[in-house]
């Protein structure tokens, strides 16, 4: 049974930093690429990052590109997303995805399984 698991949100003040971890089970990490989405009350889903399964192609949104890195740990099926110089405009439940098909193009959007997110709130 496919399982993802996202942890590491929490309450920060504008310009704070955060690091959200996804830890993966039951499907073979490596294969994947993988994606974080977030949604905010009242929104829909904003696709946030990718990474290739080989973790050397990462793609970002623009809204986050220069402040967000992913990462993963395929030995130890981990995907991460640093966030830095957080805005009250990021504040949302974050989730991360598994591409529905091994190999696929990162950002593809294509996903068939997401986690039950966390919830990371920007304020003063």
């Amino acid at each position: 049974e496919v399982q993802l698991v996202e942890t590491g949100g929490g309450l920060v003040t504008p310009g704070g930093s955060l690091t959200l971890s996804c830890a993966a089970t039951g499907f073979t990490f490596s294969s994947y690429s993988m994606n974080w989405f977030r949604q905010s009350p009242g929104k829909g889903l904003e696709w946030v990052s990718g990474i290739s399964n080989g973790g050397t192609t990462k793609k970002y949104a623009d809204s986050v590109k220069g402040r967000f890195t992913v990462s993963r740990d395929n030995d130890r099926n981990m995907m991460s997303l640093q966030m830095t110089s957080l805005r009250p405009e990021d504040t949302a439940v974050y989730y991360c995805t598994k591409d529905r098909y091994a190999y696929q193009v990162v950002g593809s959007n294509d996903y068939d399984y997401r986690g039950q997110g966390t919830q990371v709130t920007v304020s003063s």
